[in-house]
C-alpha cells in the first residue's frame, strides 16, 4: 500500500468515525427530547465540541493530502467529497445541538399529544434511517445505499410542511402551552435541516464513486 492509498484510508476511517459520533448525537436528542432527559441534552452540548474538534481535523488532513500527494481521479475525487461530507456531518451535529437546547429551554415535558402531533418520532427514526444509509454507502462505496436516501427525504419534507398547519391549529385551539408546540415547530425544522445534510452526504458519495454530480435531483455530467 502505498504512502497516499494509507492517507486516504485513514481519512476514510476518520469520515467514518465522525459519521458514527454525529449519529449518536442525533439519536441522544431524540431520546432527550422523548423522555425530557435534561441531563442527556448536556451531555450532546459537551459532546459537540469533540464534533467540532473532529471536523477541523478532518479538514487539515484533507488539505493536507491535497497539497502533499497532489491526487487524481477517483482519489481527487474522494478527498473532494469528504471535505464536503464532513462540513454536512458538522452541520447535523449543530441541529442535534439545536434540538438539545430546546430540551433545555422548556421546564416541563413536551406533552405527548404534541410530539405525536408534530410525528417527531417518525422524524426522527426517518433522519436515523437516512444516516445509516449515507454510512453503509461511504464504508461499502455502495451508491444503491447512497440513493435510498433521495425517498426517505421525501417524507421529510411531507412532515415539514404539515408541521405550519399544525402548529396554526394549535394556536386558533389557544393551547395553553404554546412555547412547547413552538418549539417543537422548530426541532421539526432541524430534523428536516438533517435530511437535508444527510441527502448532501449521499450526492457526494455518488459524486465520487460515479463521477456524476447531481443537483436538484438531477445528474451533470
Amino acid at each position: 500500500m502505498s504512502h497516499l492509498e494509507s492517507e486516504l484510508k485513514f481519512l476514510k476511517d476518520e469520515l467514518l468515525a465522525m459519521h458514527s459520533l454525529v449519529r449518536l448525537q442525533v439519536n441522544k436528542c431524540k431520546t432527550a427530547l422523548i423522555e425530557f432527559d435534561t441531563d442527556l441534552a448536556k451531555e450532546i452540548l459537551v459532546t459537540e465540541k469533540r464534533v467540532n474538534a473532529l471536523e477541523l481535523k478532518i479538514d487539515r488532513d484533507c488539505e493536507n493530502i491535497l497539497a502533499l500527494f497532489n491526487p487524481v481521479a477517483v482519489d481527487l475525487r474522494f478527498v473532494l467529497a469528504a471535505l464536503k461530507i464532513n462540513s454536512n456531518l458538522e452541520r447535523i451535529g449543530d441541529n442535534a445541538e439545536g434540538i438539545a437546547r430546546y430540551v433545555m429551554d422548556v421546564h416541563e415535558p413536551f406533552p405527548k399529544e404534541y410530539i405525536n402531533a408534530f410525528a417527531i418520532n417518525e422524524m426522527a427514526d426517518v433522519a436515523l434511517s437516512m444516516m445509516d444509509d449515507a454510512m453503509l454507502a461511504l464504508e461499502n462505496e455502495d451508491t444503491a445505499s447512497a440513493r435510498k436516501i433521495f425517498l426517505k427525504d421525501d417524507s421529510l419534507d411531507i412532515i415539514n410542511r404539515k408541521a405550519t398547519r399544525t402548529t396554526i391549529e394549535l394556536m386558533l385551539r389557544k393551547d395553553p402551552m404554546p412555547l412547547h408546540f413552538l418549539n417543537l415547530m422548530s426541532i421539526v425544522r432541524k430534523f428536516e435541516r438533517i435530511g437535508d445534510q444527510t441527502k448532501n452526504i449521499s450526492e457526494e458519495i455518488i459524486f465520487y464513486i460515479e463521477a456524476k454530480v447531481l443537483r436538484h435531483g438531477k445528474i451533470i455530467d
